[in-house]
């Protein structure tokens, strides 16, 4: 049988699990259970058994009860699938919107929603390029390196969450952005030698953004302030500032003044051992020729 001219395979939990939902979450639980219930509501009210319906719309009739129940996050050709077979109109195309804020877990959807707001964001990422920096096929690899492994899903889910974070590069006004890198993680060719090299040109690119300084620490330092691990410190417009290390308050969240001094102090001696940011974009030109 082909629908659209196309074989069409039933998908099921076994074989692409969908997206799960974050039970912590609440708004994003309440989301969901919505968007099941008008789904379930739209196909009760053409007549349409679970399985015929499931069949039209390319899933197992048990996804369609996990996403009618509010148990799985409905991907955007679901809705587009379910909207066209059910007559909707646009209306159930239209959840889409709603549903791609909650497909990210909370602490994700939390972060972004805080770089969206800062004005200034000081970051120092130890072990990897960070994420905001990433190409997409660069976050991919590091994805699928994690053990115990990810699904497929959860790794395209991972991409994504990351991408949709580099939106702040395009805000207006935009914000003062400072990275710190290291040198050992500008040469370690993850996923490969033209993965490293397509990550050093985009460096190079963001490098040349009036607001973005990229700075890297050379391996022959002798002295480093950053040996209690990465730090994040975003400013806001009210003068409010939040940051986070592994060396302060156990890694949690912290905005008591005393506290974000000690990353701010730590911060500016990183950046002050680390090379100036022309020189830093020179070195990443020159690992991008040895590559």
């Amino acid at each position: 049988m082909s629908v659209d001219g196309e074989v069409r395979r039933l998908r099921t939990e076994a074989d692409e699990p969908g997206w799960e939902v974050d039970p912590d979450d609440d708004w994003g639980v309440a989301v969901v259970a919505t968007v099941g219930r008008q789904l379930k509501l739209r196909r009760e009210a053409v007549g349409m058994r679970a399985a015929e319906f499931g069949a039209a719309v390319g899933y197992g009739e048990d996804m369609v009860y996990k996403i009618e129940g509010g148990k799985r996050i409905p991907r955007p050709d679901y809705l587009d699938r379910a909207d066209e077979v059910l007559g909707a109109g646009g209306l159930l195309a239209a959840m889409k919107e709603d549903v791609a804020r909650v497909r990210y877990p909370k602490k994700v959807r939390d972060l972004a929603q805080m770089e969206a707001r800062a004005v200034e964001l000081q970051l120092y990422d130890p072990l990897n390029i960070h994420g905001l920096l990433q190409t997409p096929e660069y976050a991919r690899s590091l994805f699928m390196m994690r053990r115990p492994a990810f699904t497929s899903d959860d790794v395209e889910r991972g991409v994504a969450a990351r991408v949709a974070r580099k939106a702040v590069f395009e805000r207006e006004p935009a914000p003062e952005l400072s990275f710190v890198q290291e040198e050992w993680v500008l040469r370690r060719p993850l996923g490969g030698k033209m993965l490293l090299r397509q990550q050093l040109e985009h460096l190079l690119e963001l490098g040349q953004l009036r607001n973005v300084e990229i700075q890297v620490m050379p391996m022959a330092r002798e002295e480093h302030a950053g040996a209690e691990g990465g730090i994040e410190v975003l400013k806001f417009e009210d003068g409010s500032a939040v940051g986070r290390s592994p060396g302060v308050a156990n890694g949690r969240p912290v905005s008591e003044p005393r506290q974000l001094r000690i990353l701010e102090l730590r911060y500016g001696i990183i950046r002050a051992q680390a090379l100036p940011p022309r020189e830093s974009l020179a070195f990443i030109e020159q690992l991008l020729g040895e590559t």
